[in-house]
């Protein structure tokens, strides 16, 4: 796998230094300050803040400061999303007045709830008004911008080698392309040869998304596009440390910190878990932390009954539910639930 070798290698972004190829995909609702702490202390090369809609930001919404706020990692990089180039302007602005080393502009979400406010994905049907919002990012901050897409909004219309250069051109300095399309959402599989069209079109580092979960994933990626990063999202649910596995395998060590035991395993989901208390405050943080806890369940103890995942989702008392999270993963079996990115 020596195209996997090339991952661990560090990467320039407009002169931001990243300290390797593996990445951890931004996804709303998921990738909060807790969330992204624990990819980066596993090894991922950069993590990113999830989605945040920048009218929301630029009014000044509650909740919006937990996105943006600087988590103190090496490199803070800021998601935005939105369709109003004054809105994407100031929020922007608003992100680099917070530290964020890197604004990246959501052109590829396809939940309906964004595309419908012709925001996200949406925005591909449209490369002149894409182009605005680029322009007015670029336009308000020093740092680097970059943009994360899909291949396209329907196979009609695969444009993203189009929006690439028109991006580069505004100077964007790095996009990442999901290989699907819109209307594909997440069914059947990414066009990984796809992406190599963008690697063409443009000079600036493209990184490749959809699909990835372990290093010969990782490998046959970057061998089929020719792209210069990975980044990985989904593969994460339940496990922060894929993208750090990955990194770390490329470059031909261990993982740091991943849970080797059923106890140590249990101990890290409930620091998680507390830390998101911490963060949102008990009565947020417990809906916050409930998808994160189904996903750890399903991973690590499928056998789990259905009354003790029904404690642990749906409890009001957090020591309730530290509690039989130590009761349901110390019992796990090893070979079910500890599954690095190896």
């Amino acid at each position: 796998m020596t195209e996997l070798t090339t991952l661990a290698s560090p990467l320039d972004v407009g002169g931001v230094r990243i300290r390797n190829r593996v990445f951890l995909a931004p996804m709303s609702g998921i990738t909060d300050e807790p969330f992204r702490r624990r990819a980066h202390a596993h090894g991922a090369g950069l993590v990113v803040s999830e989605m945040v809609a920048s009218g929301e930001l630029a009014r000044g919404r509650a909740g919006c400061d937990l996105r943006i706020r600087h988590s103190g990692l090496p490199v803070h990089m800021v998601q935005l999303a939105g369709r109003e180039a004054v809105h994407m302007g100031e929020g922007a602005r608003i992100a680099a007045g917070e530290g964020a080393d890197i604004i990246d502009i959501n052109m590829g979400c396809p939940a309906k709830k964004v595309t419908g406010g012709y925001a996200g994905s949406a925005l591909m049907r449209d490369l002149d008004h894409a182009l605005s919002l680029i322009e007015a990012v670029v336009g308000a901050v020093s740092v680097p911008v970059t943009v994360k897409m899909r291949l396209g909004w329907d196979e009609s219309a695969l444009n993203a080698p189009m929006l690439a250069r028109r991006a580069e051109q505004a100077g964007v300095r790095m996009v990442t392309v999901h290989g699907r399309t819109r209307c594909q959402f997440y069914q059947g599989k990414a066009d990984w040869r796809a992406i190599a069209r963008v690697k063409e079109a443009v000079s600036i580092p493209v990184v490749a998304n959809g699909d990835v979960g372990s290093p010969q994933e990782a490998a046959t990626i970057l061998e089929q596009s020719g792209a210069d990063a990975v980044m990985i999202g989904r593969a994460h649910y339940g496990a922060p440390w894929i993208a750090g596995g990955v990194a770390t395998a490329a470059a031909g060590t261990c993982t740091q910190g991943i849970p080797q035991a059923p106890e140590a395993l249990a101990d890290y989901v409930v620091s998680h878990y507390e830390d998101m208390l911490s963060l949102y405050g008990i009565e947020s943080g417990l809906r916050q932390a409930r998808k994160h806890l189904g996903w750890y369940l399903d991973r690590h103890a499928p056998r789990a009954c259905a009354e003790q995942r029904k404690r642990i989702l749906t409890s009001v008392e957090p020591g309730e539910v530290t509690a039989e999270l130590h009761r349901v993963l110390a019992d796990s079996s090893p070979s079910i639930s500890l599954r690095s990115a190896a």
